[in-house]
């Protein structure tokens, strides 16, 4: 395992050197997508599945949490409504074993919050020649220049000056920031928790390490598989997901009695569910179907168990449905896979599946062999009939940090307020939900780079650019399923919108596009 670069600041120095250390497990919690925990498939002859759970946003990691540093933020207790975020100003490593330099920051510290700028100016008077001149004015100028108490501007602020390496600013900010976030507050408090999170981490370069950060403690299966089935059925997101790549998949297969489904990150294999419904109503019959799950070990956690618990909880459906199945199991990494991996037949139509998981496939960016483009090319060769992508509409791959950081301050705003819509504010499952589906994606995009950093999203049109260059064409929507999809949404906020434009489906929050979708051949 290649180390990774801490960055460390000398103390009572601007002076910055890295110190190379072994990289840890980025993650706590694995990517997943679950079925519903409380549901069994079959209830008689005829059991129908009425609920299939969620895909996560979440990227894949280890499943266990080492504890092996003090956190730099206060931990998230889960069963309070009421939590406050926050932690000691004293709690950064940027400062620690540094009691003459920690002085100086509390001392900065009182100057920022000040109630007003005469208390600020004739508080100069009692610090330190050494900093109480041109640091000084540049702090209160940017403070006074900032709306008040506007966390939004805060958090910019933050990201600039962590940007540009302007790390005494930035622990002022931060400092100031931890009076302002909640993980029970409004929708940009509680986001604002997260992000603040992330910024520490990537000013004491612990990216690597996120768990310590986070200070998370591993929830057991049942209680992961609660929480994301809650995010399933709160949000839209994932059925909007789900139900535009299975219209097209069941399209392109209409006719076709034999039909193999590889999908790149099957989890619990809730997607399927409602697409093997749907064959056997089919007139004529349903046609033989074998599927082909892709999944690497870190799933297992959130199934409790390995990807036979997908083969026979579908096998089940299919066989009360009766529909003829196969499951075929890859326990393999989606980046890893190679063609004799995916066990293809003669005589069968294809149909590969990309939801929420070809961000995660590492690109020119960060890897030589290019992986991304690799699967592609790959299964362009194989010569489906349909290949179905369904990710989020957001740009943070390549971008330097300070443009990716505000990317996902804007898209996780909606995120957010979208929940908020849903679950009451005082919900005790909520800061649960929020905490582990979506927190640590939005740490890692902020605190990793290279390629400790697997969030990496692109927007439609750059996805669009590479399924071109592997051979693709666009493969026609479904008008029956978009408005299967536009009936689905009434239930939901009229705050959600769904727009249809350039051969794609794109579902969004008001004027924000969060998920898109698509079909190739």
């Amino acid at each position: 395992m290649q180390a990774s670069q801490r960055l460390r600041r000398s103390p009572m120095s601007n002076t910055l050197y890295y110190q190379p250390v072994q990289r840890a497990e980025a993650y706590c919690l694995p990517q997943f997508q679950t079925l519903d925990n409380h549901l069994s498939y079959i209830n008689g002859s005829h059991g129908v599945y009425h609920s299939p759970s969620t895909a996560s946003f979440s990227s894949n990691g280890s499943s266990i949490c080492h504890q092996e540093s003090q956190p730099y933020l206060s931990d998230v207790r889960q069963s309070s409504e009421t939590t406050n975020y926050g932690s000691p100003t004293s709690g950064s490593c940027i400062t620690d074993g540094a009691n003459d330099f920690m002085h100086k920051l509390k001392e900065l510290e009182t100057v920022m919050l000040g109630p007003d700028s005469d208390f600020l100016e004739s508080y100069d008077n009692s610090l330190p020649s050494s900093i109480a001149s041109t640091e000084i004015n540049s702090w209160r100028q940017m403070m006074e220049a900032m709306p008040r108490r506007d966390l939004k501007h805060v958090l910019i602020a933050c990201a600039k000056a962590v940007s540009d390496g302007d790390l005494l600013t930035a622990q002022v900010l931060i400092s100031e920031l931890r009076q302002m976030v909640s993980v029970s507050g409004e929708p940009i408090q509680r986001l604002g928790a997260y992000i603040l999170e992330g910024l520490v981490a990537r000013l004491a370069a612990s990216g690597s390490s996120i768990c310590k950060s986070l200070r998370c403690k591993e929830p057991a299966s049942f209680e992961l598989l609660s929480y994301m089935h809650m995010l399933y059925e709160i949000c839209p997101y994932f059925k909007f997901g789900y139900m535009s790549a299975n219209g097209a998949i069941a399209e392109a297969m209409k006719d076709e009695n034999r039909v193999h489904i590889i999908d790149f990150q099957i989890a619990q294999g809730s997607q399927w569910v409602t697409l093997i419904q749907a064959f056997a109503a089919r007139p004529g019959g349903p046609p033989h179907i074998r599927v082909t799950g892709i999944d690497d070990s870190t799933s297992a956690y959130a199934r409790g168990g390995g990807l036979n618990i997908v083969g026979q909880r579908l096998s089940k459906l299919a066989k009360a449905f009766k529909v003829p199945f196969e499951f075929h199991a890859a326990a393999i990494s989606g980046s890893d896979v190679q063609v004799e991996n995916l066990g293809i037949q003669p005589g069968e139509a294809l149909a590969v599946n990309f939801a929420f998981t070809l961000h995660h496939m590492p690109d020119e960016s960060v890897s030589t062999e290019n992986h991304r483009d690799r699967l592609l090319r790959m299964v362009k060769n194989l010569n489906p009939k349909v290949v179905t992508l369904v990710e989020q509409e957001s740009n943070t791959n390549t971008a330097a940090f300070f443009p990716r950081f505000l990317e996902t301050l804007d898209y996780y705003t909606g995120m957010f307020e979208s929940i908020d819509m849903t679950l009451p504010r005082g919900h005790k499952e909520r800061i649960n939900v929020e905490q582990h589906c979506l927190a640590r994606d939005v740490v890692n995009i902020i605190a990793c780079e290279g390629i400790e950093r697997v969030e990496r999203h692109e927007l439609l049109g750059k996805w669009k650019s590479r399924f071109r260059m592997a051979g693709f064409s666009p493969y026609p929507l479904s008008s029956l399923v978009n408005a299967t999809i536009k009936r689905l949404l009434e239930s939901y906020s009229d705050k959600y919108r769904l727009e249809e434009r350039d051969g794609a489906l794109y579902l969004g929050w008001m004027n924000r596009d969060l998920v898109a979708s698509c079909a190739w051949k």
